[in-house]
């Protein structure tokens, strides 16, 4: 029987882009279905009955919620082709070490720069910078994350990327000269198909980010 996957996701997600980019990894073909976050599907609402969130990933009828526990599911059950945790115990904990670093810092910092302003907003990018700089460090001189290979903390931190112009903008600062071997790091992510496929145009996502400070009255 063939697989029947489907994404429930929201186009500006980094959380959804990182399923997105893991399924165009595994070659696996998808439905992909757009959730209007003002106005959630029944669909969304009964596959994801805790959170409500996207993304999910609906793989037979049955949900997978979380995006780097969707990730992992889909290198684990499609594993013969491209894998993307580590086979080495010690180094599949330092990549979900470093995933969750991403998932609790970056987003966070990242909403603070283009939430605030004035004082609140240099304190902000500081951080955001801070937390830049640690995965910069942590990055050294190799190709990826993991090594030579792209792999889950690539995956977990490339989406981020279609939203730096968006931060850089509403922050007046530049991530390429505060962080120059990150920038040429996504660069080499950027020239993968699976990432340069699942990442939203930047603009189209700084024109988001202007709507919703309109829309909480940050101006």
């Amino acid at each position: 029987m063939a697989d029947e996957v489907v994404l429930l996701d929201f186009w500006p997600s980094p959380f959804g882009m990182r399923v997105r980019i893991a399924l165009a990894e595994k070659g696996i073909k998808y439905e992909y279905k757009e959730e209007d976050l003002r106005n959630k599907s029944p669909l969304l609402l009964k596959m994801n009955p805790v959170h409500k969130q996207i993304p999910v990933l609906i793989h037979n009828g049955k949900p997978v919620n979380e995006s780097l526990i969707a990730v992992q599911y889909i290198d684990e059950v499609w594993k013969d082709k491209s894998p993307i945790l580590p086979s080495d115990p010690y180094q599949r904990a330092l990549a979900r070490f470093w995933a969750d670093y991403i998932d609790k810092k970056i987003y966070v910092s990242g909403k603070k720069v283009w939430q605030t302003k004035g004082e609140e907003q240099e304190e902000a990018k500081k951080e955001f910078i801070g937390h830049l700089k640690m995965l910069e460090g942590e990055l050294g001189d190799k190709a990826f994350f993991g090594g030579e290979c792209f792999g889950f903390v690539d995956v977990a931190l490339v989406p981020f990327y279609s939203w730096f112009y968006a931060y850089e903008t509403c922050g007046s600062f530049s991530i390429e000269a505060e962080c120059p071997k990150l920038m040429a790091w996504v660069k080499r992510c950027m020239q993968r198909d699976s990432v340069a496929k699942s990442l939203p145009d930047q603009h189209k996502v700084y024109d988001f980010v202007l709507q919703l400070k309109k829309k909480f009255g940050i101006e």
